[in-house]
C-alpha cells in the first residue's frame, strides 16, 4: 500500500493505494477536503483515520508520497512536517513529487502543457511539461510568472495548453493579456493525490537522513523573506527557514 497526498492548495487530496508490480494502480480511497476546514486541521488527523478504515497499520505502508509544491507555503509546510513525522515514527520511505508535475498528468498528449498554481503577489506559479502515457517530463524549470507574461509564452507556443488551480482566478487576466481562452483549461482545480502517486519513484529503503532532507519546492521566496521587517542576525545562516504565505 502507498499513502499519497498533495497540500499545495486549500483543497487536501489524499490517497490509499495499492500499487501492482507492472506499474499499474488500485485506489483504495480518495480522500478529498476544502475549505472552509484547513489543512492544519486536517492533519495528521485524516490519515489516520483513512488508515484505520482500511485496516492497514503505518508500518506496514510501502511509503508514502507527497506533492512538493510550488503552491501554498503554509500548505507545503504543513503537509511535508507532517508526512515527515509519520515516515519517521513508522519507518517507511517518502518521496516527493512536483505538484505542478501532477496536475501536468491529467492533461492530454502531445501538447505542451503548463500547469499552473497561484502564487501570490499577482503572479503564477507554471512549468512545462509533454506527457507521455502515465509519465510527464520537463520541458524547462517551474517559475513564477505575472499574467501578462505567461500569456505571451502561450501565444509562442503555438500547441500550449495551460491548466490547473490558477486558470479559473486568472482567465480574465490571461486572455486580457492576449492568451487565446481555447488554449486555457480550468481543470484539474487541484492536484489529485492519484496523480502523485502515480508520478512517485520511491527509494528501495527507509533512509532518515533524505526523510529529513526533503524540502517544498518555493520557487520564489515567501513576502516575509522579500520584505524583512528585520536585518537578519549575524551568522551563519539556517539550514532550513521557515516560510509564511
Amino acid at each position: 500500500m502507498l499513502l499519497s497526498l498533495d497540500t499545495s492548495t486549500l483543497t487536501l487530496s489524499l490517497a490509499l493505494v495499492e500499487r501492482s508490480p507492472a506499474g499499474g494502480l488500485r485506489v483504495v480511497e480518495l480522500v478529498e477536503q476544502g475549505p472552509p476546514k484547513k489543512q492544519s486541521e486536517m492533519l495528521p488527523g485524516v490519515i489516520g483515520e483513512l488508515l484505520e478504515r482500511h485496516g492497514v497499520k503505518l508500518p506496514s505502508l510501502e511509503g508514502i508520497a507527497i506533492g512538493l509544491g510550488p503552491g501554498s507555503f503554509t500548505g507545503l509546510r504543513i503537509g511535508l512536517a507532517s508526512v515527515k513525522a509519520l515516515a519517521y515514527a513508522a519507518g517507511v520511505p517518502l518521496v516527493g513529487v512536483s505538484s505542478l508535475a501532477a496536475v501536468a498528468l491529467e492533461g492530454p498528449e502531445g501538447k505542451l502543457l503548463v500547469p499552473s498554481a497561484v502564487a501570490r503577489q499577482d503572479e503564477l506559479y507554471a512549468g512545462f511539461y509533454r506527457r507521455r502515457g502515465d509519465a510527464v517530463e520537463a520541458v524547462e524549470p517551474e517559475q513564477a510568472f505575472p499574467p501578462a507574461e505567461l500569456a505571451q509564452r502561450l501565444l509562442q507556443e503555438a500547441d500550449a495548453l495551460a491548466l490547473g488551480p490558477s486558470i479559473a482566478e486568472y482567465r480574465e487576466k490571461l486572455i486580457a493579456a492576449g492568451a487565446p481562452p481555447e488554449r486555457l483549461s480550468d481543470a484539474p482545480r487541484w492536484p489529485s493525490a492519484l496523480s502523485i502517486a502515480t508520478l512517485a519513484k520511491l527509494p528501495a529503503a527507509y533512509d532518515a537522513q533524505a526523510v529529513f532532507a526533503l524540502e517544498p519546492h518555493y520557487v520564489r521566496p515567501s513576502e516575509a523573506e522579500r520584505n524583512p521587517k528585520f536585518p537578519p542576525l549575524p551568522g551563519p545562516a539556517p539550514a532550513s527557514r521557515l516560510k509564511e504565505d
